[in-house]
């Protein structure tokens, strides 16, 4: 799973954030926006220096097969390449390392045409024998360790076949319309043939050689990565502006736990680009713009922040009246306008804006409290003493299980559902005792989110049979609605046009909500600042970025 800590921001942090900058204000640092220079000519030189939160110790990979951390792939998106590229704007899959495909009738073969241009970085040629080394490894891989994320993006793989240097044809078992878009995804980029003789864990600490517009020159977990630019390189991506070797000669990535640290060096000009995982509070967007830093911004592709209903058997969100009455008690606009910033986006649906096919459910998600008792008292949920909802003698509470302490945004929601007479208990728990508490379906709501611009990540998580059974996605449904579910999903593998897919998870997104079988809270918003002077910045459809395209004005 592709983690994504919480972006909610304690009153504690947000003192924390707004002392540290004002602190900055009083040494006498710049609170007006500089000019910005007259020439926009791309300047060549210069080290880009990026802070992000800080680094994953629990599970290190930069292997881009074994990867799942965000900010490390952010990183291997410019050391590593993939066949085809997603255009961040449309969706639409481009070309990369391979010139152009064709797919068969039956979605079964995938057949691709190469680059004969291109080399690692180690001078070993890019070719159709390089491709599948790399896709046969990962397989094989796949089904030693299947918890492996970078699995659910080579799902149905069978085996490839060299038809020439420069072709190689890939055959699936099983149709999967996905397959396509997961050949532009960090996650399928090809290695060099070298760097599958090393071990799994020699890959994750950085034993890494690709075709990309820098190396990877060291890293060391915790401290940072230093990226060195490459120069011969001369084949990016169709979406890439910079047609050759990268403007910036070097990218040194920090991870700074602390956010007042990070946000102090960012004012003082000690960091050109503050990339953390959390949105900013208003008071930092407030004080960044006053410095003169640009606020770059996208929603992650891949599902909403979304809480999932347990819908089995006996348990309270079973009863459809009462997953509707807790859709209508949610003020969402109220929530991204208190917990995030005046200008942060109101969620409108189950996937996120980015997603490719996401359609608004915006109309189905309005706040109506008073229709939300007028359901509550049809399902027998009658008000009672504290204006809590009772039913034969029992409160109407609902647990939702968290890793670590509770956040604002829980609390907020915990308010709006006491309004309607809800309790929602927040059972705070270490590790350990989540996952069982998890495991053993012992909530009423949970949540679960992975990062990738296609709708076929959704099933990932709520099809039991691509999730090994997992509780959230067992109990996610009642039984006509997960066989509902289930066929759109599958229609949405089978169908390889576009038009089909935007039908087939059009569908799904109306019946999510219609059933309310998912409850959207918040739009996964990604922002970074930088500094005047960073010029270039774009983002890719998976919400990273392309290095080789920034560079560095006289104001930075």
């Amino acid at each position: 799973m592709t983690s994504f800590s919480s972006p909610f921001l304690t009153r504690r942090r947000l003192l924390l954030s707004a002392s540290a900058l004002a602190a900055a204000g009083a040494a006498g640092l710049p609170l007006s926006s500089p000019a910005r220079a007259a020439d926009d000519t791309p300047k060549t030189g210069g080290t880009l220096r990026i802070a992000f939160l800080r680094d994953n110790t629990t599970l290190v990979s930069l292997d881009p097969f074994q990867v799942y951390w965000l900010e490390h792939r952010v990183v291997l998106r410019n050391v590593v390449e993939s066949l085809t590229d997603q255009d961040p704007e449309t969706g639409e899959i481009i070309p990369w390392l391979a010139t152009g495909w064709q797919i068969s009738d039956d979605g079964l073969a995938y057949t691709f045409t190469l680059r004969d241009d291109v080399t690692f970085s180690n001078g070993e040629p890019f070719d159709a024998e390089a491709v599948r080394i790399a896709l046969d490894s990962n397989k094989e891989f796949a089904q030693a360790v299947p918890a492996t994320f970078g699995r659910t993006y080579l799902a149905g793989y069978d085996r490839s076949e060299v038809v020439d240097p420069h072709t190689i044809r890939i055959h699936l078992a099983q149709p999967n319309a996905g397959f396509l878009q997961a050949t532009s995804t960090t996650n399928l980029s090809i290695l060099a043939p070298e760097s599958y003789k090393r071990t799994p864990q020699e890959r994750s600490l950085g034993a890494l050689v690709g075709t990309g517009p820098f190396t990877l020159e060291s890293y060391t977990p915790e401290v940072g990565i230093r990226l060195k630019r490459r120069e011969d390189y001369a084949w990016p991506s169709a979406a890439v502006k910079n047609r050759g070797k990268a403007w910036l000669e070097a990218v040194d990535v920090r991870y700074i736990t602390e956010e007042s640290v990070r946000n102090g060096q960012f004012i003082q000009g000690q960091i050109d680009l503050l990339w953390p995982r959390d949105p900013f509070a208003e008071v930092d967007l407030d004080l960044f713009k006053a410095n003169g830093a640009q606020i770059l911004e996208r929603s992650l592709p891949g599902p909403a922040l979304n809480l999932y209903p347990n819908t089995a058997e006996g348990r309270i969100l079973s009863d459809p009246k009462v997953r509707a009455a807790f859709q209508k008690s949610i003020d969402r606009e109220s929530y991204a306008k208190g917990i995030f910033s005046a200008d942060f986006p109101t969620v409108q649906g189950p996937y996120d804006v980015t997603t490719p096919f996401f359609k608004s459910q915006a109309d189905k998600l309005g706040y109506d409290p008073e229709g939300a008792a007028k359901l509550l008292d049809e399902a027998g949920w009658t008000p009672g003493d504290g204006g809590w909802r009772y039913k034969d003698g029992k409160r109407l509470t609902l647990v939702r299980p968290l890793q670590g302490a509770e956040t604002a945004g829980d609390v907020l929601i915990q308010d709006q559902l006491r309004q309607v007479g809800i309790e929602l208990k927040l059972e705070v728990l270490v590790a350990g005792e989540y996952q069982a508490f998890v495991s053993a379906a012992r909530y009423d709501l949970h949540s679960s989110y992975m990062t990738r611009a296609d709708p076929v990540v959704l099933q990932t998580i709520l099809d039991p049979r691509y999730t090994a059974n997992s509780a959230l996605s067992v109990n996610a449904y009642p039984p006509e609605t997960l066989a509902k579910a289930q066929a759109l999903f599958d229609e949405g593998l089978r169908n390889t046009s576009r038009e089909g897919r935007a039908e087939a998870y059009g569908a799904l997104q109306d019946l999510l909500i219609d059933d309310n079988v998912a409850f959207p809270i918040y739009e996964r918003l990604w922002q970074a600042a930088a500094q005047p002077g960073v010029r270039g910045f774009q983002w890719t459809s998976e919400g990273f970025a392309l290095l080789s395209d920034i560079w560095l004005a006289a104001d930075a």
